[in-house]
């Protein structure tokens, strides 16, 4: 049997090398020679259904397990929350789904849940929500059951509200133990301006003030079809999916007019340098930025390749090839453009470097910011952008159930499923002269907001071999107090 087994492997072995040979392996990676992408972007409109109640419902059969995945989606979200109740909307949307439903009080719909080895989950973040529900085809209609009794009648139950109000406090007072929060919270008040709802953050005397029935209120506003577009996929017939939706959600009448939309921001702090001290780190965290835009934008293509040869591109970046290649600052450096649907997103530019390399790396950015304005793309590096966002597009749909999901989301934020249809068009017809025009009119040296988190006192010492990199030269220097993690409040020296 060895002596077999033996003789059966050589043979695979000589196969293998003769088939290796016959193709012609490369000797270099970029040698290698792929066919072309062939990939269609799913009829969006061939999924959309609306049920009897007017919800839109995006509904894809899948066949591969036997599972069900229905997520309901809908607006509202933080913005929401009334002044002096930060901290409302997270804690909703966890007791929404942990503190019981329907006559099931809380424990038992863990373990009606778990006895169908289902999956029943809620959350309700910024300025959106989900309600999803994932089990085997074969419990359908039970957990459909216990899926309305969740949207429509949660008890949230005294004592889960109470664990969540303390887990909720437990990880606030770890808001100061890493930069990366603190560059996260300041940063947001920086662009967005502190009185703007997304710098309305949790504090222990708001979170303390929170009642069951704050939950109760704000579940009202939010649990409401005119808020929804539903996402469903799974091992089903369409039809007969479409009829048992019809049964449970789609007999539900809206109760009034959908949420409000987001307020947008009006202000951002000055242009400048801005300095928080961390003294017990060796390494400081830089961001450098702006308010940025949100759509529709006519050049949205040009400027996302814009930001992906910038930094966002990963290694053939030039932030990465500068900062981190040739020069060693930093084990990462990137830059990301958000464009917000329902608010504007941002532009930052961001690298970790020891604390006397900040400024040498914090220079060498604004200097590769300056550049993506003057045209200085080559074309390998336009072609490289651009081929990276047409032959990635696939993998946003690449279940059926990711693809219903998008497009769900999609309308949410009243985003057109043309997006998708012209992506690679849009995509393919950019120019470096495109890419030069976009960054000039979004991306704004002027305007650079450079936020510092670290030991300051070393950071501002800078590199003696580098003594013209001081963040001093970059703009004021503005310091801010680290925050008390539960007040918000400055801490006093």
């Amino acid at each position: 049997m060895r002596r077999l087994n033996g003789t059966l492997a050589a043979a695979i072995t000589l196969a293998s090398a003769a088939s290796a040979v016959a193709t012609e392996i490369p000797a270099r990676p970029e040698r290698l020679n792929f066919p072309p992408l062939n990939f269609n972007v799913p009829n969006a409109a061939a999924m959309r259904v609306k049920l009897a109640n007017g919800v839109p419902c995006y509904i894809a059969e899948d066949r591969m397990l036997p599972l069900v995945t229905v997520q309901v989606l809908l607006r509202g979200g933080q913005y929401l929350e009334p002044a002096g109740k930060e901290g409302l909307a997270e804690l909703t949307g966890t007791v929404w789904r942990t503190g019981g439903a329907g006559k099931l009080e809380a424990k038992a719909l863990d373990e009606e849940l778990d006895f169908l080895a289902a999956s029943l989950t809620a959350s309700v973040r910024g300025v959106s929500g989900t309600v999803s529900l994932n089990l085997l085809s074969k419990d359908i209609d039970r957990g459909l059951s216990l899926l309305m009794d969740v949207l429509r009648e949660p008890r949230f139950d005294e004592v889960r509200l109470a664990k969540a109000k303390e887990d909720m406090l437990s990880e606030m007072k770890r808001r100061n133990d890493e930069t990366e929060a603190i560059e996260g919270r300041e940063l947001d008040r920086l662009i967005y301006g502190t009185g703007y709802w997304l710098n309305r953050l949790a504090t222990k005397a708001s979170v303390d003030g929170i009642t069951r029935d704050d939950l109760i209120a704000f579940h009202k506003r939010l649990a409401n079809p005119a808020n929804f577009v539903l996402a469903v996929a799974g091992d089903f017939d369409r039809a007969a999916m479409i009829a048992k939706l019809n049964a449970t959600l789609g007999a539900w009448k809206a109760s009034g007019p959908a949420v409000p939309q987001v307020p947008q921001p009006s202000e951002s702090a000055k242009p400048g340098v801005y300095l928080v001290n961390k003294p017990d780190v060796n390494q400081g965290r830089v961001s450098i930025g702006h308010i940025g835009v949100k759509r529709p934008l006519a050049d949205e293509f040009a400027l996302s390749v814009a930001n992906d040869i910038l930094g966002g591109g990963g290694f053939t970046a030039w932030m990465m090839s500068r900062v981190r290649s040739d020069e060693g600052l930093a084990y990462s450096a990137y830059s990301r453009y958000s464009i917000g649907d329902v608010y504007p997103g941002v532009f930052r530019a961001f690298f970790q470097s020891k604390s006397s390399t900040c400024a040498q790396a914090a220079k060498l950015t604004t200097d590769l910011i300056a550049k993506i304005r003057t045209g200085t793309v080559t074309e390998k590096e336009l072609v490289t952008s651009k081929n990276s966002f047409t032959e990635t597009l696939p993998r946003t749909f690449e279940s059926k159930l990711k693809t219903v999901g998008r497009f769900a989301q999609d309308e949410l934020v009243g985003l057109s499923h043309d997006y998708w249809k012209n992506y690679r068009e849009r995509v393919g017809a950019v120019t470096a002269a495109d890419v030069a025009k976009a960054a000039t009119a979004h991306i704004k040296p002027d305007q650079l907001i450079i936020l510092v988190v670290g030991n300051i006192e070393e950071i501002l010492k800078g590199h003696p071999d580098h003594p013209e990199a001081r963040f001093e030269k970059l703009g004021p220097i503005v310091r801010l107090p680290l925050l008390d993690p539960m007040t918000l409040r400055p801490i006093e020296k």
